[in-house]
């Protein structure tokens, strides 16, 4: 099949066939002519698969007729992060080249009055982050009264990221005759709920099994220890050992690791950039176009690169963490092997990640393959009660966020002691008082200090007899005695029996 075959017009094919495309991916093959018909559409299709085009190109070709009007945009195409919105804006102006289509880019990061500016003079499609969308339509500068089509792009990774109640209420803000277009790697209920609410009799088009892996991907598991400075040994020398590589992605699961990472293969020499949440734009833009321009080899990412990114000529993806969530790995390794290209993805797991790694095998529906010897279950489970053992729980004797059982009998007996057998344990001093006037308080035995078995057994069973309540004022020889003690110390203490 090929895009003549689909039903676009002439200057979108034009267009198609300047950018070296011929024949179209499974994804466009069968959605684009049910976004021509007008029809709602459920793509489900694992990333690298085609599926910005396969909405951008049938939406160029509907955009041809009719013309946008201030603050109400013809089409909305809703993305989960800066980097994919800015993505599809360029599949826009590559596609388009033949129109003369206005398009808009919503997106944190960039200054409201320049967005204002290109909403007034009215934009045919519109292409924004659920959060700054929102924004403007409080701020009055944005209408959705004109929306003829909706594209939810990423819908899975919107769960992700929360925004499904944003989501649930853009729905609602646009017309309810308009055509939906929602994009998905994984159906999870959540994502199958807003598709069942917002979606008209839609069609759906399934390309692979949701949440499967492509066949031009070799997967491949190495261990590791679980310091981080052995991770990180690890992954420079995969880096180095790596066959025919041209360039990689390395994913980490925090903000802070990615920073860590980064520093440590800039510090070995190696051609390497960062991108994560916290970087502004400019800097997010930067790093991603040097590492796609090839003037950067290696680039340590969070998850905010694990979705619909479209570098296609990507050798190598490594995990420095097992992702937390089974389908990040799904789309992490994604960035390699698109386009019928080969690639390689291998992922460092620790004795720790053993239950992640289970995770992630039941949901492709296949093993992974170790390079090396494996993680016994031995391994595993000596992990396992190591973590439950630095867990801190109260009551250890080792320390940790609850009282030590040595300090908590103390505490015990030192509050069962009778207030006569407190002053005798006080050491005596020939020194006259402090404050003569003041009642003796016994002195506190040394940390952690445990008395013999005979006498705690002796104290427990002289607390259990009634004392008086009202103790005896000490003789003053006594209270000569206490000149040693704290001035602190010296107050008034009420005894009570049991």
């Amino acid at each position: 099949m090929t895009f003549s075959e689909l039903g676009l017009s002439a200057k979108v094919q034009a267009a198609v066939a300047a950018a070296g495309y011929t024949e179209p991916t499974p994804i466009q093959a069968q959605a684009i002519p049910h976004v021509l018909a007008r029809r709602d559409v459920l793509g489900i299709a694992q990333t690298g698969t085609g599926k910005t085009a396969a909405f951008t190109l049938p939406m160029i070709t509907m955009l041809e007729e009719g013309r946008a009007r201030a603050r109400m945009p013809r089409t909305l195409i809703l993305e989960p992060t800066r980097e994919l919105a800015a993505q599809v804006e360029d599949n826009f102006v590559k596609y388009g080249v033949n129109h003369k289509l206005s398009v808009a880019l919503l997106i944190g990061g960039v200054s409201f009055g320049d967005q204002d500016a290109k909403l007034t003079r009215g934009v045919d499609v519109l292409i924004a982050t659920p959060g700054r969308l929102l924004d403007h339509f409080e701020r009055g500068r944005l209408l959705l009264t004109g929306v003829e089509l909706l594209v939810i792009d990423e819908a899975d990774r919107m769960l992700d990221m929360g925004f499904i109640p944003d989501i649930e209420r853009i729905c609602k803000m646009v017309p309810f005759t308009r055509q939906t277009l929602f994009f998905t790697a994984t159906m999870p209920p959540e994502i199958q709920r807003i598709t069942e609410q917002f979606l008209h009799n839609p069609v759906k088009v399934e390309v692979s099994r949701a949440a499967s892996t492509a066949t031009t991907i070799t997967q491949r598991l190495v261990r590791s220890g679980k310091k981080d400075f052995e991770k990180r040994d690890t992954l420079r020398a995969l880096i180095r050992d790596a066959d025919s590589l041209k360039n990689a992605i390395i994913f980490c699961n925090r903000k802070s690791e990615v920073a860590t990472v980064y520093k440590s293969l800039q510090k070995h020499e190696f051609s390497v950039a960062a991108l994560h949440g916290d970087m502004d734009q400019s800097a997010r833009t930067a790093a991603l176009t040097a590492f796609r321009d090839g003037k950067t080899q290696l680039l340590v990412a969070s998850d905010v690169a694990a979705r619909g990114l479209d570098i296609p000529d990507v050798s190598h993806v490594f995990n420095y963490d097992t992702p937390h969530h089974a389908e990040d790995y799904v789309h992490r390794i994604g960035r390699t092997g698109r386009a019928g290209r080969l690639g390689t993805a291998i992922t460092i797991v620790t004795p720790e990640d053993t239950k992640l790694l289970s995770a992630i095998e039941k949901l492709i529906g296949q093993p992974i393959e170790w390079a090396g010897n494996a993680i016994s279950d031995e391994e595993a489970s000596e992990a396992k009660r190591e973590r439950r053992g630095a867990g801190g729980r109260p009551g250890r004797s080792s320390g940790g966020r609850g009282e030590p059982r040595g300090e908590l009998r103390a505490r015990e007996e030192r509050s069962a002691r009778r207030p006569d057998e407190q002053r005798a344990a006080a050491p005596r001093s020939a020194e006259p008082p402090a404050q003569a006037e003041r009642p003796a308080q016994a002195e506190r035995p040394a940390r952690g200090e445990r008395p013999a078995r005979a006498e705690r057994a002796t104290r427990q069973s002289e607390s259990s007899v009634s004392r008086d309540r009202s103790s005896a004022r000490p003789a003053a020889s006594e209270e000569a005695d206490m000149s040693h003690m704290p001035q602190f110390l010296l107050r008034p203490v009420t005894y009570r029996g049991k």
